[in-house]
């Protein structure tokens, strides 16, 4: 009786064991699948070419890659046709997987406008008219850096004009409607946004209201700043800056005080001395008075 009991006893731990390293086993191969499948490749889109910042995307500037399934960039596409004709708000480099954080939202959608996207955090874009010469005969493009110099009259003395540099190293975000040149070719343009923080907003628009702007092309890797204290014509022609003219002050006369005349001294004549001569002639007296 102790033998039979004995061998179910064995046999339940053995029935045990093997469960337990079936379940073991089953684990592990769970594993080693999910790590196979992680590491396992799928079909994204990603860029063919260099894609500028503001184009529009074609089909030749994608293709379809294999990328490793644990790092797929969120965001990503299988198909190139949902990418087709979107447009591009950050540079995106040939190999890059082109991301919905790259393009701009579908129309319609909140934030669908691009310049949005070109400010920076805390700054203003502001849009300045400019004519061929002032706007560098087009040559400007995204990206460059410029200085503003504006010529106005002198305060104080309108008959005079100054032309002095307001603003330096401006990023140009934008030439009219145009974010890139055309095939290479400067764009004549009548506006030029510009990238600013909003204290030198306001100067550049009150100094556009003011007199006229002119536009300075910079060498781009030119950062460094420049003190300037103005051109006069006056300087120009005899290179010593002419002080400006003084204010004169007309201050108002004092009133005068009249005096009265002084009247005349009352001039009393002292009588002359007279003497009175007695005349007796018998019983007749007469007298007679006579002046000195």
């Amino acid at each position: 009786m102790a033998r039979p009991n004995a061998v179910i006893l064995a046999s339940a731990f053995a029935l045990f064991f093997a469960v337990l390293a079936g379940w073991m086993s089953y684990r592990y191969l769970q594993r080693e699948m999910s790590s196979v499948k992680a590491v396992q490749p799928q079909k994204i889109v990603v860029a063919a070419a260099d894609i500028p910042i503001g184009s529009t995307i074609k089909e030749s500037q994608l293709r379809v890659v294999s990328w490793p399934k644990d790092s797929i960039p969120p965001g990503s596409s299988q198909r190139t046709e949902q990418l087709v004709n979107r447009m591009a708000i950050r540079p995106i480099t040939s190999g890059d997987a082109v991301t919905e954080a790259k393009l701009k939202p579908k129309e319609g959608a909140a934030g669908s406008g691009f310049m949005t996207y070109v400010v920076p955090q805390g700054h203003r874009a502001v849009t300045v008219a400019v004519n061929e010469v002032a706007g560098v005969a087009g040559f400007l493009t995204p990206s460059d850096r410029i200085d503003v110099i504006v010529t106005t009259p002198v305060p104080d003395n309108e008959k005079e004009s100054v032309s002095k540099i307001i603003l330096e190293n401006v990023p140009v975000l934008a030439t009219g409607q145009v974010t890139d040149q055309k095939e290479g070719k400067p764009v004549v343009v009548p506006t030029v946004t510009l990238d600013l923080l909003p204290e030198d907003a306001e100067k550049i628009v009150l100094s556009s209201s003011k007199g006229s702007l002119q536009l300075l092309l910079r060498n781009f890797s030119d950062i460094a700043r420049v003190e300037t204290r103005g051109a006069t014509i006056a300087k120009v022609l005899t290179g010593v800056e002419r002080p400006h003219p003084p204010k004169v002050v007309t201050a108002a006369a004092p009133a005068r005080q009249v005096r009265a005349a002084p009247k005349p001294a009352t001039v009393v004549k002292a009588s002359a001395p007279s003497y009175t001569l007695e005349i007796v002639r018998g019983t007749e007296k007469s007298s007679r008075q006579y002046a000195e």
